[in-house]
């Protein structure tokens, strides 16, 4: 009996080698004896197929994420925390990149945001013998790995665009070894290194704009404890132009005196939507009926205090003093940037997207309902003051309790008592909580280029806003942090073609 759809497919060759052909061996084995399949082993180790035809770089990805040993910092199933293509949603709605598939500067940016160092190319940035040198260098080393973004007809396979890794570099014969994510159609094979190229140097019509390879590597030092920065709501290209291209000039062309006359002309002229834009990186978990929701696992109590020490440090900037008493003025702008960051508003929306990740779905459902939030502020005797946010999620027929952590400044305690609680509306009497429009603005400040201010005319005001923004006198924690979210606003402008 015949059976509808298509099993696998015959890979075209030449010009490709199959991997596990008697050829495809023995380019290895000689790779090997060379130096350059040192990354083959990590990335063999977390080899994947797409689970969706449009997942290629998702699943490009979350291959190479988890072959440099990066922490996702949050759950993927169960208690383990690993890479997904279905926790990388930040830069694009996963409904979005199922049916249309992702774009060059997108898997980029989710590089990024996840927490690896990302360089990329297209080929009108680079040349065939640079390439060539990146390719020699990732191949020799476990610590970087190069993803390419390519079109299949070169290479005479069906198809169009698609993203793979690369798992090794052979010198004598100048071929590289694709991992090829899509293994239900074509397995692992080497191309000639030119043919490579040939099949990069060709136009995204999505776009407009040339495909490329990126190099993807684990930062040394930790990435983000409280705040990551997103391109996936379409208000991010405005919100990251106007920080690093427009403020400057604004501050260029108008006359200031004062710290509130800054802090006035630049959140007065912020794009709409731009609290989509600075994302808080929140933990949570499903809440389980036979656990008492007040224990925290020792992993959990960890990243918890790190996270309450870095949002204490943000509270003991002078900059963080100025723009609280600029938000608690009474100009109409300041009411404005506090209800957009609502904590209840914020609590309620976490709480929906964190039942949807635990219950393992790919999108968001925008059917579901937050029946009830509620925070507990728990000082047990033998523990330090835990925070706990617990809501109820409906979607349809189904409930998902979930528990948010939320990060407390030990500065501001909400209770020295055993149990406080507030549920709904006064979410907002929690000031104490993470996260506020106080801390928000003063790490968004902290983050911007040092080159923002230079255009301020009134010498004894620029010195002021030196001696506020300046990194060098930060502690280490919350120096690592402002220059990690500096470097993202830097990458995600640079990233233009994202946009499209």
């Amino acid at each position: 009996m015949a059976v509808a759809g298509l099993y696998r497919r015959i890979l075209p060759s030449p010009p490709a080698i199959e991997f596990a052909s008697a050829e495809g061996k023995q380019l290895f084995s000689e790779a090997l004896q060379n130096g350059t399949v040192e990354g083959f082993f990590k990335l063999i180790s977390y080899f994947q197929t797409q689970s969706e035809p449009s997942y290629c770089g998702l699943a490009s990805l979350s291959m190479v994420l988890n072959a440099l040993s990066i922490d996702p910092g949050r759950k993927w199933k169960g208690p383990w925390r690993w890479f997904d293509e279905s926790m990388l949603d930040c830069c694009e709605p996963l409904e979005k990149v199922k049916s249309e598939g992702i774009t060059f500067g997108k898997v980029a940016c989710l590089a990024h945001c996840s927490g690896a160092k990302v360089k990329a190319y297209n080929t009108k940035q680079s040349s065939l013998d640079d390439f060539r040198d990146h390719i020699i260098s990732c191949t020799s080393s476990e610590d970087c790995h190069l993803i390419t973004s390519y079109h299949r007809k070169p290479f005479k396979q069906t198809g169009n665009g698609h993203f793979s890794p690369i798992g090794g570099y052979h010198a004598g014969r100048d071929m590289a070894l694709i991992l090829d994510v899509a293994r239900f159609k074509y397995p692992p094979h080497w191309v000639p290194l030119a043919l490579l190229w040939q099949a990069m140097d060709t136009i995204d019509e999505a776009t407009g704009q040339y495909r490329g390879f990126m190099l993807i590597s684990k930062f040394q030092s930790a990435q983000s404890l409280l705040y990551t920065l997103s391109c996936r709501h379409e208000s991010w290209f405005s919100s990251a132009k106007y920080l690093v291209e427009d403020l400057p000039i604004l501050l260029k062309s108008e006359s200031l005196h004062s710290i509130s006359d800054v802090l006035s002309l630049m959140f007065e002229s912020l794009p709409t939507n731009a609290e989509n834009f600075i994302k808080w990186i929140a933990e949570v978990r499903r809440k389980e009926e036979d656990r008492d929701s007040s224990f925290l696992s020792e992993e959990e109590k960890a990243r918890l205090a790190a996270k309450e020490g870095l949002l204490q440090q943000v509270h003991e900037t002078k900059l963080f003093n100025i723009v609280r008493d600029w938000l608690s003025s009474c100009c109409s702008n300041a009411q404005s940037l506090r209800d957009k960051v609502s904590f209840s508003e914020i609590a309620a929306s976490v709480c929906c997207q964190g039942a949807v990740l635990l219950s393992g779905g790919l999108r968001e459902d925008k059917s579901l309902c937050c029946r009830s939030t509620c925070v507990k502020c728990l000082n047990p005797s033998d523990q330090t003051p835990i925070t706990i946010v617990s809501g109820s999620v409906i979607s349809g027929d189904t409930e998902q309790k979930v528990d948010m952590l939320v990060p407390v400044s030990p500065s501001t305690s909400l209770s020295s008592s055993n149990l406080r609680s507030y549920c709904s509306s006064a979410l907002d009497n929690c000031f104490g909580m993470h996260p506020g429009s106080n801390d928000v603005l003063t790490v968004l400040l902290l983050a911007l280029p040092s080159d923002t201010w230079m255009g301020i005319k009134d010498e004894k005001l620029l010195d002021q806003i030196f001696d506020l923004v300046s990194t060098e006198k930060l502690p280490d924690v919350l120096q690592q942090e402002v220059l990690h979210l500096r470097q993202q606003l830097s990458f995600l402008v640079r990233c233009k073609e994202c946009r499209k």
